[in-house]
């Protein structure tokens, strides 16, 4: 079992406890049901008739035992839940033909399901199917007895099986949602219904879009994010209504604010970002495959989820790779052991670009281990500070610092990792003291991090007796001088306080070229509602505000979903690779697609545009249909809405195919095919577009035979082009057609040096079209955003090294290595000093 398995097992076992807990409070404050006479004012006789005495006994016994009963089901679940983990397995699959010839055969599940081993399995798996049935009507009684939690246990358990045991049941859920809502308004529920009206999910009902509408309008007024972040898509997309920027800035700048809320709910620097959602697309290399998606071609390919798909393709393992670094660092390499801790901390093997606190990707999980990271940074760190003092704040002694220390690059980033954890308190007992300290230490080597964390301590008064908002200004400008996005951040935030508003989103705007990914897409989108609803400002103007304020919000809502992480639990069940976890996968990502997140409608079409496809009607999964190829195209068209260039491409290819649309002539579906083939090929990224687009020109399939040259198809204008890129585009057309190229009048040479002055750089894997983006990006003046450096990569260049180093040390020299602190002679420059 992984650490993420660990710790989900600990999640459900924690909330199904915490249901028990409410349940047991439910039942302690229902009325006594005896009469005490010393409860009885003087002078006021009650009505003590035998019918008002029944009555109110029947009350009391309905309202004790409706309790009881939802106390008896929530112990229940919470043992069902437990063990095994949700989706984990399934006992309902057909057995293995492999069978073992051994002794252990005779104990090991046959491939007729005998052996002692699996009559325990079959009683065991009997047993959980007994008491799920016993949690369901419990809940039903306890619900048919008046109690409204048990009504929305029953409901919730109907639509999300907590486990295989349980059986999906939607209808019995939307009633039960139904009944719920009419009866307490409350905002989930109403939040559920509107997904069923607006889906139709299971033909439970039909799909009404104008009920769906309702029932998001009033779930949002309620309170409920997901229901605001839904009708904030839909105005914005003009679903069921008419597109209107003004309220989906409303309904999405309150989704923005719970979200930041609760962020800054958490320690000092707030809360630890959730993992970035996963593209199932990109661990195949995109929608077409490695090279002819979008999503794997150009600066994509550096994405955390197409590095990892090519290395699980390659067969390697997240725990090969912790094992080699382990190893590694075990053995004294302190880059290594540096590397670990941070894969530690961020409990992932892939950080996003952006420094500590932009979080970590998704795909590269392996769960947070405080303790481990804090060890691994404690030992590197103490290579240069072998003491503390006993007083934190009196660390500048010489008597606490190694003597002769002349690269400290590996010591002062740990201590910026430990400057933080005692700041958050994280793996150790929070103390403000030795953070500052840390932060001091690592500061002295000019540690961004380092910095901006001294800088937070001094702003915020951390520390008893030191606080100064000037100084603290003073470390966030030298953080922000390298690039630091957090560090941009807070001094935005300075300006934004007192309300200076244009140098503020100036240094917001900066935070997100360096890869800031929450507060400032907040503190940016608040900042274009004010511009939008200011007075007296020119209407494209107030627009253009509008339609960024909606994008930024757009992005904290969905980034900060520490509650409700729809699509990281449907790629959780999604990876079970069971049949009702396939199942769920698809309805939880529905739902997060109909709140308008672009990886969950991109996830739920790519699996719906499988051979096989898990959408239940009922309980029994159906093949593809065109019904499944309409929802398909529903969530591509959605997704491409939302610069999916990939999506974009599909769509074109569902019309041309006919799958998923109208039944109209073939010439309507191809020329409408065409025009999303000539979007795609506008953005001059998508490959495959533009070979469509060129083969119906070619053969004059939904477009004039002929209709445009090759060049003009791919958007070259011959006035726009420089010297250079005229003669590499001629090399280029002479290269295909087979002629070679001619030179007049020293035309070689003078491209020849208008290339060296264009400054191309080897500086990252060529590819086809990077010089154009290149040209563009200079053109723009747009910064390049460093991106994390791949630990899987490194780890195999590391490995590669070694094996092709020449040299005498072999496996048995490990122990030598290690008490000489894994240095090697051609190793003692430090790339970070």
């Amino acid at each position: 079992m992984t650490t993420c398995d660990k710790a989900r097992t600990r999640r459900a076992t924690w909330l199904a406890f915490g249901l028990v807990a409410l349940a047991a409070i439910s039942v302690s404050a229902q009325p006594e049901a005896t009469y005490s006479v010393q409860s009885r004012r003087p002078g006021v006789t009650p009505d003590l008739g035998a019918h008002n005495v029944r009555d109110t006994l029947a009350d009391v016994d309905q309202a004790t035992e409706a309790a009881r009963a939802f106390k008896s089901a929530m112990t229940t679940l919470s043992n069902l839940t437990a063990h095994p983990l949700p989706y984990d397995h399934d006992p309902f699959a057909q057995p293995s033909t492999s069978q073992s010839s051994s002794f252990f055969s005779s104990l090991l599940p046959s491939a007729q399901g005998q052996g002692p081993v699996a009559a325990a399995t079959r009683k065991s798996d009997e047993e959980m199917r007994v008491k799920a049935i016993k949690v369901v009507d419990l809940l039903q009684h306890s619900a048919e007895l008046g109690n409204m939690e048990a009504l929305y246990a029953l409901a919730h358990v109907s639509l999300f099986p907590p486990n295989i045991y349980f059986s999906s049941d939607p209808k019995l859920a939307y009633s039960s949602f139904s009944t719920h809502a009419s009866m307490t308004g409350n905002a989930s529920s109403q939040a559920l219904l509107a997904f069923f009206h607006a889906t139709g999910y299971a033909d439970v009902v039909p799909v009404d879009q104008a009920k769906a509408l309702l029932y998001y309008t009033f779930a949002a007024q309620g309170g409920h994010k997901g229901a605001q972040m839904a009708l904030a898509y839909r105005y914005w997309s003009g679903i069921s209504t008419l597109e209107d920027c003004s309220r989906a800035v409303e309904w999405y700048e309150a989704a923005a604010d719970e979200a930041m809320d609760m962020f800054l709910s958490g320690p000092p620097g707030g809360l630890t970002l959730p993992y970035t959602p996963t593209r199932l697309s990109d661990l195949d290399g995109g929608v077409y495959g490695p090279g002819a998606s979008v999503a794997s071609t150009g600066f994509n390919v550096i994405k955390a989820a197409v590095k990892a798909g090519f290395a699980q393709a390659a067969g390697e393992t997240w725990e090969d790779l912790l094992e080699y670094y382990m190893f590694n660092a075990d053995r004294g390499e302190v880059d290594f052991a540096y590397k670990l801790g941070k894969i530690f901390y961020q409990g992932s093997i892939y950080a996003v670009p952006g420094g500590i606190a932009s979080g970590s990707e998704g795909v590269g999980r392996i769960g947070q281990e405080f303790k481990f990271a804090h060890s691994y940074f404690l030992k590197i760190a103490r290579q240069v500070w072998p003491r503390d003092p006993v007083n934190p704040l009196q660390h500048n002694l010489p008597a606490y610092q190694a003597e002769d220390v002349t690269q400290a690059a590996w010591a002062a980033k740990s201590a910026a990792y430990l400057g933080r954890m005692y700041m958050r308190g994280e793996g150790v007992k929070q103390d403000f003291e030795m953070a500052m300290m840390w932060f001091e230490r690592g500061a002295e080597y000019s540690e961004r991090e380092c910095h901006n964390g001294l800088g937070i301590l001094w702003r915020d008064g951390l520390v008893k007796g030191r606080q100064d908002v000037r100084k603290a200004m003073s470390y966030f400008t030298t953080a922000a001088g390298q690039e630091l996005g957090e560090a941009y951040v807070n001094i935005g935030k300075y300006h934004y306080g007192r309300g200076d508003l244009k140098p503020a989103a100036t240094y917001f705007e900066a935070a997100v070229r360096c890869g800031s990914p929450f507060e400032a897409h907040f503190y940016l989108a608040k900042i274009h509602t004010l511009n939008m609803r200011a007075a007296g400002l020119p209407q494209d103007y107030a627009a253009g505000s509008c339609a960024s304020a909606v994008s930024f919000y757009k992005l904290v809502a969905e980034r900060g979903v520490w509650d409700d992480d729809l699509v990281d639990e449907a790629e959780f069940a999604w990876n079970s690779a069971t049949q009702r976890g396939k199942e769920m996968a698809i309805l939880m990502w529905w739902i997060a697609a109909e709140r308008g997140s672009e990886i969950a409608q991109n996830n739920l079409a790519y699996v719906l545009d499988q051979e096989v496809c898990f959408v239940s009607r009922g309980s029994q999964p159906i093949e593809a249909s065109n019904d499944t190829a309409r929802l398909a195209l529903t969530q591509w068209t959605r997704s491409a809405a939302q610069r999916n260039i990939d999506a974009l491409v599909k769509v074109g290819d569902y019309y041309y195919h006919g799958l998923g649309v109208l039944d109209e002539p073939e010439s309507f579906r191809w020329e409408k095919a065409a025009k999303y083939y000539q979007s795609a090929a506008d953005t001059q990224l998508s490959a495959l577009a533009m070979w469509n687009l060129g083969w119906m020109y070619e053969n004059g399939v939904g477009v004039p035979q002929g209709g445009q040259n090759g060049l003009e198809l791919w958007g070259y204008d011959e006035d726009k082009l420089s010297v250079a890129e005229r003669t590499r585009l001629k090399r280029e057309i002479d290269a295909v057609s087979g002629v070679e190229p001619e030179y007049k009048n020293g035309e070689q040479d003078l491209a020849t040096a208008e290339e060296l002055e264009e400054g191309y750089q080897d500086d990252g894997p060529w590819y086809p079209g990077k010089a154009k983006e290149e040209f563009h990006r200079r053109r723009r003046g747009e910064a390049r955003l460093e991106a994390e450096e791949d630990p899987v990569q490194w780890a195999r260049d590391r490995r590669n090294a070694e094996n092709e180093r020449d040299s005498d040390f072999g496996p048995e020299d490990y122990f030598d290595a290690a008490l000489r602190g894994g240095q090697r002679g051609e190793e003692d420059v430090d790339e970070f000093a």
